[in-house]
C-alpha cells in the first residue's frame, strides 16, 4: 500500500461539494446540446444528420472510455484521475466554443465525452474509497441528485442561453464551473492509492474500446441506417466478438484492465441487474416527454424545461431524505415503494392526448421522479456494500459502462418503436376514413408515445420481484466486509 494511504480526517461536505459540482457539470453537458441542434445546423450550414454527431460522438466516447477508469484510478489515484478528467473536460469545452466548422465541433464534443466517461465512475469510486461507510448512503444520494437534476435543468438553461446569447455560451459556461470544480477536488479530496497495477493490459484496452464503440454506434445509428443493414449487422457481430475477447482476457489475465470478478458478489450483480432494467425504463421519460411537448403541443424548449423542472426539484428535496432512510429501513422497503411509484407515473403518462393539460404531465412526472429517487440510490448503494474497497473502482466502472450501453439501447429501441407505431397508427386512421393529414400525424405520434410509455411501465415492473430479494445488511455483514478489506 502507498504510504500516503494514511488518510486525514475526512471532511464530508467539502468532499461531497467537490464531487457534486464535478458530476453535475459533465452530466449537464450531455443534456444542453439537444435543443441547440437546429441552431448549430443553420450556423454551420450543414445537415441535421451530420450535426447530430455532436450528441452521438459525445455518448459514444462517454460509454467507450468508462471501463478503463478502474485501471487509471489505481495507476494514478482516483483523486488525480478525477482532477485530470475535469481539466480535460474544461479545456474541451473551450475548444467546442471556438470550433470553426461542424467537424471540429464534433471532434471536440467527442473529446469532451471521453473525459465525461472518466468523471462519473471516478467520482463514484472516490465516495466508496474515502467516505466512511455510515455516510456512504447519503453521499450516493447527493451523487445521484447531481446526475438526475442536470438533465432536467439542462434544457431550460440551454433555452435561456440560446434565447439571449450565442450558442458558444453552452460551452463557455462550463469554464468557470470547471475551474471551481478542479480547485475543490484538489483542495478537498485526500490523496490515496490502494494498489498499483503491475502492468498495463493493452489487449484488454483495445478489445474494450473496439467492442464498446462498435455496439454503441450500432445502437445509436440502427434507426437511421436500418436495423437489417449490412453496416449495423457488421457492427453488432464485430462488437460482440470483441466483447467476448475482452471478457476472456479479463478473466484470464493476472492484472485485468477491468476486474470482472466483482460479478461474483451476488448482491452487486442483483442490484446492477435492477439498475439496468430501470435505466431502460427511465429513458422513456427523458426521450418522450420533451418530444411530445415540443412536437405535438408546440411548447418551446425553455418552457419544456420549466414543465419538467418541478419533478426535478421534488426529487432534489427527497433525495437527502432517502439517504437518511436507507440506514434505518434498508434498500428493500425503499425499492418496494419506489418501483410501483415509478411504474404508476409511467403508466399514467401512457394516457396522453393532444390537449392534455400541463398540470397532468407535471403531477405524474413528480410521482415518477419520487419513484426514481426511491429506487436508483438504494440500488446503487446496495450494489456496492459488499464490494471490497480495493475493487470499488472497477465496480463503479462496470456500473457506469452498463448504464451507458443500456441507455443507448433504450433510446435506440424507443426511437424505433416510436417510428414504427406512428406509421401503424397513421395507416389505421387513414383506413378508418380520417383524411386530415395533420390530425393523423399528431394523433398517430401521440398514440405511439402512449404505446412506448406502456412498454416502459412493463419493463419497470420486471424489477419489482428482484428488489424483494435485496435485504438490509446486518452489522455483522458489514464488519465481515471490513475485515476482508483490511
Amino acid at each position: 500500500m502507498d504510504q500516503e494511504e494514511q488518510q486525514p480526517r475526512i471532511r464530508f461536505w467539502p468532499i461531497m461539494i467537490a464531487i457534486f459540482v464535478g458530476s453535475f457539470l459533465c452530466v449537464l453537458a450531455s443534456s444542453t446540446i439537444t435543443i441547440a441542434l437546429p441552431i448549430l445546423q443553420d450556423h454551420f450550414e450543414t445537415s441535421l444528420s451530420t450535426i447530430q454527431w455532436t450528441m452521438t460522438g459525445f455518448m459514444l466516447a462517454m460509454g467507450t472510455f468508462a471501463p478503463i477508469v478502474g485501471y487509471l484510478g489505481e495507476r494514478f489515484s482516483y483523486k488525480w484521475l478525477f482532477t485530470g478528467a475535469l481539466i480535460g473536460f474544461t479545456l474541451a469545452s473551450f475548444l467546442c466554443a471556438v470550433a470553426w466548422n461542424e467537424y471540429s465541433l464534433i471532434a471536440f464534443r467527442t473529446l469532451q465525452g471521453t473525459f465525461s466517461g472518466l468523471i462519473v465512475p471516478a467520482s463514484m469510486a472516490v465516495i466508496y474509497q474515502v467516505i466512511p461507510r455510515e455516510r456512504q448512503a447519503m453521499a450516493i444520494a447527493l451523487w445521484s441528485l447531481a446526475a438526475m437534476m442536470a438533465p432536467a435543468i439542462g434544457p431550460t438553461l440551454a433555452g435561456w442561453l440560446l434565447q439571449n446569447f450565442a450558442w458558444q455560451w453552452l460551452f463557455l459556461m462550463n469554464l468557470p464551473i470547471g475551474i471551481v470544480a478542479i480547485v475543490l477536488v484538489v483542495m478537498c479530496i485526500p490523496y490515496y492509492r490502494l494498489s498499483v497495477p503491475k502492468k498495463f493490459d493493452g489487449f484488454g484496452l483495445l478489445t474494450v474500446i473496439l467492442s464498446s464503440s462498435s455496439l454503441l454506434l450500432a445502437l445509436g445509428q440502427g434507426h437511421n441506417w436500418g436495423w437489417g443493414s449490412a453496416g449495423i449487422i457488421s457492427l453488432f457481430v464485430f462488437g460482440g466478438a470483441m466483447l467476448i475477447a475482452f471478457i476472456w482476457r479479463e478473466l484470464t489475465t493476472e492484472t485485468p484492465l477491468l476486474n470482472l470478478r466483482v460479478f461474483a458478489y451476488g448482491r452487486h450483480t442483483l442490484n446492477l441487474l435492477i439498475t439496468v432494467i430501470l435505466t431502460v425504463s427511465l429513458y422513456s421519460g427523458t426521450l418522450l416527454t420533451p418530444l411530445f411537448l415540443q412536437r405535438i403541443q408546440q411548447v418551446s424548449a425553455m418552457d419544456t424545461g420549466l414543465i419538467m423542472l418541478p419533478a426535478s426539484l421534488v426529487m432534489a428535496l427527497i433525495m437527502p431524505v432517502i439517504g437518511k432512510l436507507y440506514g434505518s429501513i434498508g434498500p428493500r422497503v425503499l425499492m418496494a415503494i419506489g418501483i410501483p411509484l415509478l411504474a404508476l407515473g409511467t403508466l399514467m403518462l401512457s394516457w396522453l392526448s393532444l390537449d392534455v393539460p400541463h398540470s397532468y404531465i407535471v403531477w405524474w412526472m413528480i410521482v415518477r421522479n419520487l419513484g426514481i429517487a426511491m429506487v436508483m440510490m438504494p440500488a446503487s448503494n446496495a450494489a456496492m456494500e459488499r464490494i471490497p474497497r480495493h475493487l470499488t473502482g472497477h465496480a463503479s466502472s462496470i456500473s457506469n459502462w452498463l448504464r451507458n450501453v443500456f441507455g443507448s439501447f433504450a433510446i435506440a429501441i424507443f426511437t424505433t418503436l416510436l417510428a414504427s407505431r406512428s406509421a401503424q397508427h397513421a395507416q389505421e386512421m387513414a383506413m378508418a376514413g380520417d383524411t386530415n393529414q395533420q390530425h393523423i400525424g399528431m394523433m398517430a405520434f401521440t398514440m405511439s408515445v402512449n404505446d412506448v410509455y406502456l412498454i416502459a411501465t412493463a419493463i419497470a415492473a420486471v424489477a419489482f420481484p428482484l428488489a424483494l430479494f435485496v435485504r438490509k445488511l446486518k452489522v455483522t455483514d458489514l464488519r465481515e466486509k471490513d475485515k476482508l478489506a483490511a
